[in-house]
């Protein structure tokens, strides 16, 4: 008797382009649309070691990744990482603006640097990378960004400049989901909760907060990442300039 196995590979013959890929949700985000059978690169910044273990794990499982090690703050080195993947890959399908860095302290605080850098690396960077990256993406490209359920939902002080970032990426998500309907792209905001990372571990400083959210713990980053693969797929078709909130109902 011979055994047949069958398997799902929705996004066989795709490319995504994922920044801040080599940890925590954009690790998982990147692990997941592998999986789903796209040929994945991803950014990073200092983490070489986390980044190149990423590459070899996907390799041996029969998938193509590759890591480029690109500050999203530093739009021209975004850009060309952008174009490096354009080039290996023959163009980009599935662009996830993942990057994004947070900083908590009371308003009156910050430095107009640390506004400033906020500004750059969690709204700018995602601004730029879609102006590199859309032009070129054939009907059913997907750009996700990951946003933050702190857009709508602030339970904690001193978040105003994250919240501000992540709240500018709703928005933007809603205009140029109409912006590039005609081309046949689609642009949606995946809004994480409490996600259980090396940068907010479960048990770490705000591990109290879990007991606002109504299923009574932190999300997984896997979680993150399925979302992600659902919207990438030809599935969400029909789904654009959506802002998803993936947050076990903290938001409700």
């Amino acid at each position: 008797m011979t055994t047949t196995i069958l398997t799902n590979k929705p996004l066989a013959g795709k490319t995504a382009f994922v920044t801040g890929g080599a940890r925590g949700i954009g690790a998982a985000i990147v692990k997941r649309l592998a999986a789903d059978g796209a040929s994945v690169a991803f950014t990073y910044v200092s983490a070489q070691s986390k980044a190149d273990e990423l590459v070899q794990e996907i390799q041996s499982s029969g998938g193509q990744a590759v890591a480029i090690c690109a500050n999203s703050a530093d739009f021209d080195a975004l850009k060309a990482a952008i174009q490096q993947t354009i080039h290996s890959f023959d163009g980009i399908d599935i662009l996830v603006n993942n990057a994004g860095i947070s900083s908590m302290k009371p308003y009156d605080q910050f430095a107009l640097e640390e506004f400033d850098q906020l500004i750059d690396v969690n709204l700018k960077a995602v601004f730029v990378a879609i102006q590199a990256t859309a032009p070129q993406m054939k009907s059913g490209g997907r750009i996700i960004n990951i946003g933050s359920i702190s857009a709508e939902f602030n339970p904690f002080p001193g978040n105003s400049l994250y919240v501000l970032t992540k709240a500018a990426v709703a928005g933007l998500t809603r205009a140029l989901a109409r912006d590039l309907a005609p081309q046949g792209v689609t642009v949606n905001n995946i809004q994480p909760g409490m996600i259980d990372t090396d940068m907010n571990p479960e048990n770490g400083a705000y591990a109290a907060g879990a007991e606002m959210i109504p299923l009574g713990r932190y999300g997984k980053a896997f979680e993150i990442a399925n979302m992600v693969a659902y919207i990438s797929s030809e599935e969400a078709s029909y789904i654009t300039g959506a802002s998803l909130n993936v947050d076990g109902g903290a938001s409700i």
